[in-house]
């Protein structure tokens, strides 16, 4: 499998495709004015203790006060406050937390107007991104991730990944963690742990003790607010998170950009620093690796699929709600159950897909076509789990309910990627219509529909635009269908037709779709 990174960069943004196999699987946009973004630790102040909700309302700097719920205190808070104090007045110049003596854990189910009070000074991480209206979410249970393990400070317990499955691992793990780690700290062995030597895991807690030392440097006289620990610029975070060995390429079109991450990758995995690859074309980078052409393809409301599946993706205010349909597409099975399940397992790749790609969150509900066979329903459920498994958000499938119906909850951190897939109608003042990739998608999957109806000649009438984009150029599309399926198709550009209007004609001129 080939897994690649394909990395953009502008004057005020910075986008990143995950590519496997030639396939968008996650697209991530890093801009510049992203203060907020999930991992950023902020000295704030607490602005007001609500026990009606049991939570505070704090002051990170953003227009809105962000939200702390009780249950994201952390069961230290109490060391976290004596901690800030002392060191923001000058008197604890050791961040070591070794002779720090801690204090007892707050009430599992006590009140907030019991810890928090107006005015206090509060070290909070960013949980959650400001989304629409509302402010972003935090916690004072602080985390520092690193490449192999997390860092909780005021904590002494040690886990390790659900995902590791060996138990031998897991305890092999957990007893050299418990070798190197500092006192006053907790740690959570990550994933990517598995089967690495204890000088690779102490190099990774040494790098977050100095990141956690130099943020403490920084609480001393320190203004409120102020962000005191900001995350890794994401291209660095996405590679701390998803790289790993079968990653069989890295390519950025900014030399700067190209700089860091080789010596990042060089850091965590010196053979795979080869990998990193400046791109020097003239062509944009996305165009060059077909990023442009699957986003113009994937975001809009309807999502093709082969075999003439397709999805309708809706969006409310409360959940996204995604139907699934067969389309007119011909199908070998013998009987309709067979169909639904094809069809089903082929949408739930495509839905696993679709949620990481979007960035979608909260409640999704997927209406698969109806199977009778409860084992063919318990092999969707296991499929569509299998597909998620990589998807880094927390998330949760019901099986499938007597209607067919897959619900899915899916953690939102940040706003849901929504781009724009529709341009403005030539020929009508006002509207909008599809991308003109996207009708070229269309033609091709109709295209392929006649040729197998074994039409002997084949003509394409259509708008002059449409008809300039697919002869031109080597190889055009039109040249593709030829090397594809050694069918010439003639193609009459028609000055009278609309921007969109197409049509299939036979060997007598008749029209056949």
């Amino acid at each position: 499998m080939n897994k690649e990174l394909i990395i953009r960069t502008s004057s005020s943004a910075v986008d990143f495709a995950l590519l496997k196999d030639g396939k968008l699987v996650e697209l991530n946009k890093e801009e510049d004015d992203s203060n907020f973004a999930v991992g950023d630790i902020f000295l704030a102040k607490v602005r007001k203790a609500v026990p009606g909700l049991n939570a505070g309302f704090v002051n990170v700097g953003y227009t809105k006060d962000a939200f702390l719920h009780y249950h994201d205190l952390g069961p230290q808070v109490l060391s976290l406050l004596k901690f800030i104090k002392r060191v923001s007045t000058g008197k604890l110049k050791d961040y070591s937390l070794k002779d720090f003596p801690l204090e007892k854990d707050i009430d599992k189910d006590g009140s907030i107007v019991d810890v928090l009070k107006s005015n206090q000074s509060l070290l909070v991480q960013v949980v959650k991104e400001p989304i629409s209206t509302k402010g972003p979410r935090i916690s004072s249970e602080l985390s520092l991730p690193g490449r192999y393990i997390v860092l909780v400070p005021f904590s002494n317990r040690v886990s390790v990944s659900q995902k590791i499955e060996s138990k031998e691992e897991k305890d092999r793990l957990k007893r050299l963690v418990k070798s190197i780690k500092p006192k006053g700290f907790g740690i959570i062995v990550r994933t990517v742990a598995e089967g690495r030597k204890v000088a690779e895991l102490d190099n990774d807690l040494q790098n977050l003790m100095n990141r956690w030392t130099g943020m403490c440097k920084k609480l001393y006289k320190a203004p409120h607010p102020s962000k005191v620990l900001g995350e890794l610029n994401r291209a660095s975070s996405i590679l701390r998170d998803v790289f790993n060995d079968t990653f069989t390429s890295i390519c950025v079109d900014d030399e700067t950009l190209y700089t860091q991450l080789k010596d990042y990758v060089g850091e965590i995995a010196p053979k795979k620093e080869s990998i990193v690859k400046l791109y020097d074309s003239n062509i944009p980078i996305f165009e060059k690796y077909g990023v442009e052409r699957q986003i113009k393809t994937t975001f809009g409301r309807t999502v093709s699929m082969n075999k003439g599946a397709y999805l309708v993706i809706e969006h409310t205010e409360a959940m996204h709600v995604i139907d699934v349909n067969s389309g007119n597409r011909s199908n070998k099975s013998k009987n309709q159950e067979d169909t639904a399940l094809e069809v089903n397992l082929i949408s739930a790749t495509e839905i696993a897909r679709q949620l990481r790609l979007r960035d979608m969150g909260g409640i999704i509900v997927v209406d698969f076509i109806d199977m009778n066979s409860a084992d063919n329903r318990k092999k969707l459920y296991d499929h569509l789990r299998d597909e998620m498994s990589d998807d880094r958000a927390k998330h949760k499938i019901l099986p499938p309910s007597k209607f067919g119906l897959v619900q899915i909850t899916r953690q939102r951190v940040r706003p849901e990627m929504n781009i724009k897939t529709r341009e403005v109608n030539p020929n009508k003042q006002g509207e909008e219509i599809e991308a003109p990739i996207v009708l070229v998608n269309k033609i091709t999957t109709e295209l392929e529909k006649l040729i197998k109806k074994d039409y002997k000649k084949i003509t394409l009438s259509t708008h002059p635009f449409i008809a300039a984009f697919l002869t031109k150029g080597f190889p055009s599309p039109r040249s593709k269908w030829f090397f594809d399926h050694k069918r010439w198709v003639k193609i009459v550009p028609r000055d009278a037709y609309t921007y969109l209007e197409y049509h299939f004609h036979d060997k007598d001129g008749e029209i056949i779709q």
